[in-house]
């Protein structure tokens, strides 16, 4: 099916494959074939291909010489540094509120936004539900005060938002988010900050198998092969 496509034509493309290979339509690893795309949008091929070069340097799609465009895939060890750094910037963030005198609007938007991740699980929604996760950290890191931590944490989060989605899309019913935002935001209550970092850190490492069997089950058949040739 064609889609229709506005005046800033790469840009519009640019979210819409986005939103593809989040959604899992395109997986890890798959061509990103020019003319197939060009079908889908209806367009020409130097839009698509502007398109893909942004997806380039946002970390979504990798270019191949003489094999062109296709969704980033990543090793079972890249996987795991991005999230291990998510990891440990987040909970540095949660202990920079130790210099914040009054933390009580950061824990009332911490409340909101806890109570919007339960209505995303009750009705089984992984896209709202991973938009209310990233909301819960930018409120932390945006409370710090500190932009550079900000800009970097934008950044990888939505390099991996892909990972993060598909691993949703398969066990939210599992997942173990409401409960230890409860206890950083208890934690954060009684300004125990070591303890609400800590309550980050081991909720990522507990979860890391989980993240890279489900990315496993995702990949684009013989993507490895196709990659490495």
């Amino acid at each position: 099916m064609s889609v229709p496509v506005p005046g800033t034509i790469p840009y519009f493309l640019q979210e819409q494959i986005r939103e593809l290979i989040i959604d899992g339509t395109f997986r890890p690893g798959q061509p990103l074939r020019e003319q197939e795309l060009e079908k889908r949008f209806a367009t020409s091929r130097g839009p698509i291909r502007e398109a893909l070069r942004l997806l380039e340097v946002r970390g979504l799609v990798a270019h191949i010489p003489r094999r062109g465009f296709r969704v980033k895939l990543y090793s079972d060890r890249e996987i795991r540094d991005h999230y291990l750094l998510r990891a440990e910037l987040e909970a540095f963030a949660i202990q920079q509120l130790a210099e914040a005198q009054d933390l009580r609007p950061l824990l009332a938007e911490l409340e909101r936004c806890r109570n919007d991740l339960a209505e995303a699980r009750a009705v089984a929604d992984p896209r709202r539900y991973l938009r209310d996760i990233r909301a819960f950290y930018s409120a932390i890191s945006a409370y710090t005060g500190n932009a550079p931590l900000c800009e970097v944490l934008q950044k990888l989060n939505e390099t991996i938002e892909p990972l993060r989605y598909n691993m949703l899309a398969r066990k939210l019913g599992e997942s173990e988010t409401l409960a230890y935002t409860r206890r950083i935001i208890d934690a954060l209550a009684e300004r125990r900050f070591d303890e609400a970092a800590r309550a980050k850190r081991t909720h990522v490492l507990a979860n890391l198998p989980n993240i890279i069997a489900a990315y496993a089950e995702a990949r684009y058949p013989g993507a490895e092969k196709s990659q490495a040739a």
